[in-house]
């Protein structure tokens, strides 16, 4: 049996309900952690969890060499309409290594992480992404702030977007966020789970010790502003492989 993020993030509609998250967006967050990083333009750069490439896209066409990773077919499909001689999309699962000590940069943004039953199971896939980064290299993982997530927690609403009611219910149970999107669209009902791990920063610095990183700076949004535990709207973590 598929895993929910396999056929939800495969679905036409995940990109329908977060088509806010957009290209002028991204093109935001990596200015900013392209100024504060001194990104290199002979250096090669991850996109892990690509979707269909809205950070691999912004970033080539800041003069840089980017590979995109996903695991849904349809998002890497799309997104290879976008490839060129220094752009390039695969199919990838983030439990595996893509290529050994081959990134200078690795990028994993809007909470594509803490999927998975168990730490263990989140650990080896961070593990496995180390194992990609060149030896003194950068991983910057942008992830929701889960304390603030717990003190806004708003456990039904109605978002509308292309004409498309999603119904959406959350709740928090062992130690995961659940969000149930409901709705119809020409006729037919539709109902997707997501869930994703309540994991802290003393939780990602377990992980990140483990894997062989060493956490940097921590963010609070895409202007880089200092992280505030109870207030900030997302955790942005930048890592060096040691």
């Amino acid at each position: 049996m598929a895993e929910w993020f396999e056929t939800w993030f495969d679905s036409p509609y995940y990109h329908i309900l977060y088509a806010a998250r957009n290209s002028e967006e991204a093109a935001f967050f990596l200015e900013n952690i392209n100024q504060k990083l001194g990104f290199q333009t002979h250096w090669q750069y991850c996109d892990l969890c690509c979707g269909k490439g809205r950070y691999s896209i912004c970033l080539n066409q800041q003069g840089f060499e980017v590979t995109g990773l996903d695991l849904s077919p349809n998002s890497i499909r799309t997104a290879k309409l976008s490839e060129n001689h220094r752009l390039r999309f695969f199919e990838h699962d983030i439990r595996n290594t893509f290529k050994p000590a081959y990134f200078d940069v690795v990028l994993n943004l809007f909470t594509s992480f803490g999927y998975f039953e168990s730490n263990a199971e989140n650990q080896a896939s961070l593990v496995a992404t180390a194992a990609s980064i060149k030896p003194g290299g950068l991983l910057v993982l942008d992830y929701m702030n889960s304390r603030g997530a717990i003190e806004t927690f708003q456990t039904k609403y109605t978002k509308t977007v292309n004409d498309i009611d999603f119904e959406i219910s959350k709740y928090i149970e062992n130690g995961y966020i659940f969000k149930n999107i409901a709705f119809e669209d020409k006729g037919q009902q539709y109902n997707f789970t997501e869930r994703v791990k309540l994991i802290f920063l003393e939780d990602f610095q377990t992980f990140f010790d483990a894997a062989g990183l060493s956490l940097e700076h921590t963010f609070g949004n895409y202007a880089l502003e200092p992280y505030i535990q109870t207030q900030s709207n997302r955790l942005i973590m930048v890592c060096r492989k040691k």
